[in-house]
């Protein structure tokens, strides 16, 4: 029993249950191409979020360090800092940034949606109109006005030439 258990202890699901460690700021490359030179401290902690660090002794440099120790798996690290002079942006170096936020997947499924969007393109150049995926405007695929059904309470006279 034991041995059975122990070979179990080295796949993601087993035994015993390592939690996903994540510390520091994430960014994502978006982010970073909106930094700008010449912007206020202020528009930089709108654009990237507050620093982890801001040394008192080096006053003009934030960093953004992030780091993850999943559960199971390779840790990462990786580091961002921008640099001041008169309370403006002057630069700004570190490692290449993910293009995703982490509660995305890595395939987040766009070329699915990419070529769906193609095809009802193909379809609707195809065939203007008859385009079934949506109908806001209460008319059929063939463009043709739906029947609207009208209740008319009991005892109640419909106006004249009305069947």
């Amino acid at each position: 029993m034991a041995l059975g258990l122990a070979g179990c202890g080295s796949t993601n699901w087993g035994f015993p249950y390592r939690a996903t460690i994540q510390q520091g700021n994430w960014i994502t490359s978006e982010q970073v191409a909106k930094l700008e030179t010449g912007m206020t401290r202020d528009q930089v902690r709108f654009v990237l979020g507050t620093p982890t660090l801001q040394d008192i002794f080096h006053a003009e440099r934030w960093d953004y360090p992030y780091y993850n120790q999943p559960g199971y798996g390779r840790d990462e690290l990786r580091k961002f800092t921008v640099w001041f002079e008169n309370d403006r942006l002057t630069r700004w170096t570190g490692d290449e940034q993910p293009d995703r936020q982490p509660f995305q997947k890595a395939d987040s499924g766009k070329e699915a949606i990419q070529s769906a969007d193609a095809e009802r393109a193909a379809r609707q150049a195809t065939s203007p109109g008859l385009d079934q995926s949506a109908a806001p405007n209460g008319q059929a695929a063939g463009g043709a006005p739906q029947a609207t059904i009208q209740a008319v309470p009991a005892g109640a006279t419909r106006p004249e030439g009305q069947e």
